[in-house]
């Protein structure tokens, strides 16, 4: 499989996909594309929350194809860009594929904080927003064995797994920056 000058960015929930990939745009000069954020419009839309909605799209895979079809339809036409999609790997195979891991108390302390999550979630504690979290990563990891027989968190499907706990998003893409580097160069 030839390689693509593309980033897949895939991760746990809160695990920095958002501040790292806009850094590795800048860094690199690519582009980048959100699935994360066309899901997140897609709720607002429908007037849900995303874990809501993640259970709408559960029913309704027709629109998850449709989310996940389009890097790969936008990768056909382009490169040197950032894929910030969980299904970026399986979409792009062709692509550098990372995956973004944190604990799920970081992971919930970063999410309640975060002020443009506060559209599509809304919780009064931090433990509300670590058993959403909880909840959506199993509906997440049901719907697409249910429809693609994949695990996102099989680091089999990763040429770079980094656990962003106790990292900055400047750390983590300065690491991927220098993976992906070396990746482009082994043939």
């Amino acid at each position: 499989m030839s390689k693509k000058r593309i980033i897949s960015l895939g991760g746990e929930l809160a695990s920095g996909k958002g501040a790292v990939s806009e850094i590795l745009t800048r860094k690199l000069h690519y582009g980048i594309y959100k699935n994360g954020e066309y899901f997140r419009k897609l709720a607002q839309e429908a007037g849900m929350d995303v874990t809501a909605f993640n259970k709408y799209v559960n029913l309704h895979p027709e629109i998850d194809r449709k989310i996940e079809n389009s890097a790969a339809e936008y990768a056909r036409e382009n490169e040197e860009f950032v894929i910030d999609a969980r299904l970026g790997w399986y979409a792009v195979p062709e692509s550098f594929k990372v995956y973004l891991k944190v604990d799920i108390d970081v992971a919930a302390k970063r999410a309640f904080y975060d002020s443009k999550r506060k559209n599509t979630e809304k919780f009064a504690t931090v433990e509300e927003q670590k058993a959403d979290m909880i909840e959506r990563y199993k509906l997440e990891n049901e719907r697409y064995w249910k429809i693609y027989k994949v695990h996102k968190e099989d680091e089999a499907n990763y040429d770079l797994i980094i656990d962003t706990t106790n990292l900055t998003p400047e750390k983590v893409a300065n690491m991927i920056i220098k993976k992906y580097k070396k990746w482009l160069e082994d043939k």
